[in-house]
């Protein structure tokens, strides 16, 4: 089966991970019963990578409201503070927020990551096409980053990269390094940002859903390899 042959795949490089389904069941059983939350009266917001790969990753969250967006290139939460401040706002009264993030990462059944096969196309391509971009960029010995107004979201992502560029060069598997150091700089610009707006939530928890999207192939579960799980009582921010 095709599903257990990409199992085999992903479990080699993460091996914690689980598909997207199994994802859903495990952490929306963990809010019902754990912690007592209703997750029909929940409010999904993603700070995923734009690529339209990512959509069937959260089509498994399909009991909860939204989702509403917060991440662009490479899954930064690019909309700030006014986008995470107009989510706020539109959560149910008496409900809960869940954000569910991270980047994500490309494999295929001849165990390449940063690949993938998309849908209709014959050859492997990037993935996340941001990350390898940057990734390809750092290996130029001249390359400095510099923030384009017209290109400003992957400008951006690869300026905040490059102080680890040598550690992301130097690892075994400089695309998932990239990808890993992707994740840390989301969770902490996801932190910082929910304690600068916290006053905007009118409700008691929110709920962060982090970690890597492992994309395989088209009409097959991706994985989710979870980095943090953490329901916050709004009052503690």
């Amino acid at each position: 089966m095709l599903q257990k042959k990409f199992e085999h795949v992903v479990l080699k490089h993460y091996p914690d991970a689980l598909d997207t389904r199994e994802t859903s069941i495990k952490y929306l059983g963990l809010l019902q019963n754990g912690h007592d939350i209703d997750v029909s009266n929940m409010l999904m917001a993603t700070s995923l990578c734009s690529d339209d790969i990512n959509i069937p990753s959260t089509s498994f969250f399909s009991v909860i409201w939204g989702p509403f967006f917060l991440g662009g290139l490479g899954g930064l939460p690019y909309t700030g503070l006014t986008g995470l401040t107009a989510f706020a706002h539109h959560v149910p009264d008496n409900g809960t927020a869940l954000i569910f993030y991270g980047p994500h990462i490309g494999v295929t059944l001849e165990n390449e990551v940063g690949k993938m096969y998309r849908p209709r196309q014959e050859k492997a391509g990037a993935c996340c096409g941001a990350l390898m971009l940057a990734l390809e960029r750092f290996k130029e010995d001249a390359y400095v980053p510099e923030i384009k107004p017209e290109d400003y979201q992957q400008s951006y992502l690869e300026s905040l990269l490059y102080p680890k560029k040598e550690e992301i060069l130097n690892d075994a598997s400089p695309e998932i390094k990239i990808t890993e150091c992707t994740f840390e700089l989301i969770d902490t610009m996801l932190h910082d940002h929910l304690k600068q707006v916290k006053n905007e939530f009118k409700i008691d928890k929110i709920v962060l859903l982090g970690g890597v999207v492992i994309n395989t192939d088209f009409g097959i579960d991706d994985y989710f390899s979870v980095r943090n799980f953490e329901v916050i009582r709004t009052r503690y921010l």
